[in-house]
């Protein structure tokens, strides 16, 4: 058996964030030290099965035949994780950390954080506690305004309200004017998101914010510049230099970000005065910090153009993950290039289960 530590990639999942996943995982595996760590791929499948290539390495795709399929079980005291054939039941993979890149609910909501948690195997991100804060776009919006960080007016409403009493919901939001984003509460990448222009798009974006999530967000459309800032460390957090999205589109949707031949770009080092960027990442560390989190987070803002303001839109403990992705650039642009990137979060990941730190 080998001696390099064995980094156990949890990829794909059932979420709408499934083929971004792939996406990381494969550039993930592309990057991974492999002199000093060994690559075992944890696939979960849209249907929820998990499994492992024979190769140890990633497929094009998250997907398991008919009778295939393994357990996830603790390795006793040891604090490894094993992957048992569902057929056989003997042991397909065994791993020391987990490097989740599972996107979305299932996998950056304190689900499988939960799972590490339970079985004592240390994971590269944020705890239980963080994930499932920095997932729900209502209460982590709530935690930061209620810590005097600014975030943009919004209201939370629930599927069973607005179908219940969609014209009491439509009063409610009227405070918030005309033009809002409509969000599921809890899903990344721009899946399910709309950009409402006037009272008749209302309906349909919620409709749409639904089929993702029972709770959606509605916040006030502001004319600004998009900032994204991305933080390491545990309980002494370091922020990257800035980046700023300048969208192909009207916002920056799901295929403004994937799509091929996108005219979306990104600029880094955003075009900021040195006061302005060194106040947005000081606000970076500490939304994440009054969040509760650690090992990775990119910490995404929102500069009005008209006001010159700065609201803190949202944190994202598991962001995209490709070479090209906005968290690893900006680390790059900072002076710590991908590979080494990777390797220093498995390292924080490993430093928090020495501790003896667990949320």
């Amino acid at each position: 058996m080998s001696s390099k530590l064995r980094v156990g990639l949890l990829y794909g999942g059932r979420s709408g964030e499934h083929e971004v996943s792939v996406r990381s995982a494969r550039s993930v595996a592309g990057a991974l030290d492999r002199d000093a760590f060994e690559l075992v791929a944890l696939g979960v499948a849209p249907d929820g099965r998990w499994y492992s290539t024979e190769s140890g390495e990633v497929p094009g795709a998250a997907v398991v035949g008919p009778g295939q399929g393994a357990a996830v079980t603790p390795a006793g005291d040891s604090g490894r994780l094993h992957l048992l054939s569902c057929d056989s039941g003997t042991t397909v993979a065994e791993v020391d950390v987990v490097f989740p890149v599972l996107h979305g609910p299932g996998g950056e909501d304190g689900t499988v954080q939960g799972l590490c948690e339970v079985f004592g195997v240390p994971y590269v991100g944020a705890g239980v506690m963080g994930s499932a804060i920095g997932m729900d776009k209502d209460v982590h919006k709530r935690l930061l305004r209620d810590a005097g960080i600014p975030v943009v007016r919004f209201e939370a409403v629930y599927r069973d309200e607005w179908v219940a009493n969609a014209e009491r919901v439509r009063e409610r939001l009227a405070a918030l004017g005309e033009r809002v984003f409509v969000k599921p509460a809890n899903l990344g990448s721009s899946v399910g998101i709309s950009k409402v222009h006037d009272p008749a798009e209302l309906g349909p974006a919620l409709d749409t914010a639904f089929r993702h999530d029972r709770k959606a967000v509605v916040e006030v459309a502001l004319d600004a510049r998009e900032i994204e800032c991305a933080v390491l460390g545990n309980r002494d957090p370091h922020a990257s230099v800035l980046g700023e999205i300048a969208p192909g589109e009207e916002f920056y949707s799901y295929d403004d970000k994937y799509a091929a031949g996108s005219a979306a770009h990104l600029l880094i080092p955003a075009p900021l005065d040195e006061e302005l960027s060194d106040r947005i990442r000081g606000l970076a560390v500490r939304g994440y910090r009054v969040l509760g989190l650690r090992g990775m987070a990119r910490v995404d803002f929102f500069l009005e153009r008209a006001s010159g303001h700065v609201y803190l839109n949202e944190p994202n403990t598991l962001p995209g993950f490709t070479s090209i992705s906005m968290y690893p650039k900006l680390w790059q642009a900072s002076g710590l290039p991908y590979s080494a990137l990777i390797s220093k979060l498995i390292e924080l990941a490993l430093a928090w289960q020495r501790d003896g730190r667990t949320g």
